[in-house]
């Protein structure tokens, strides 16, 4: 049962009124897999993804192609050699 005398729980942190950013961020779609995990299984469970990249959304699949690949041991190794095929740097937003 509620304590009545609780205040209202703020949230931990604030968003922004900014612009939206397209795609979903490559550490959220890598927390979904389970490692270690083959780049054909990670096309299957993915299919049709968008992730963020500094170049605006990107196809998952369409950088899994420029990765050499096909294994991946794990999680780290996987945003690793993503984001050495895509690079690093700061995600447009929809309006840019």
């Amino acid at each position: 049962m509620a304590d009545d005398n609780e205040e209202e729980a703020e949230p931990a942190v604030e968003l922004g009124d900014g612009e939206p950013v397209e795609g979903a961020p490559l550490a959220r779609v890598a927390s979904r897999l389970h490692w270690p995990v083959q780049k054909s299984e990670i096309l299957r469970k993915e299919e049709g993804v968008t992730v963020r990249t500094p170049d605006g959304p990107r196809k998952l699949a369409d950088l899994l192609e420029r990765v050499d690949e096909s294994y991946f041991q794990s999680r780290q190794e996987f945003l690793e050699l993503v984001r050495d095929a895509t690079g690093t740097g700061p995600v447009p937003t929809a309006s840019e």
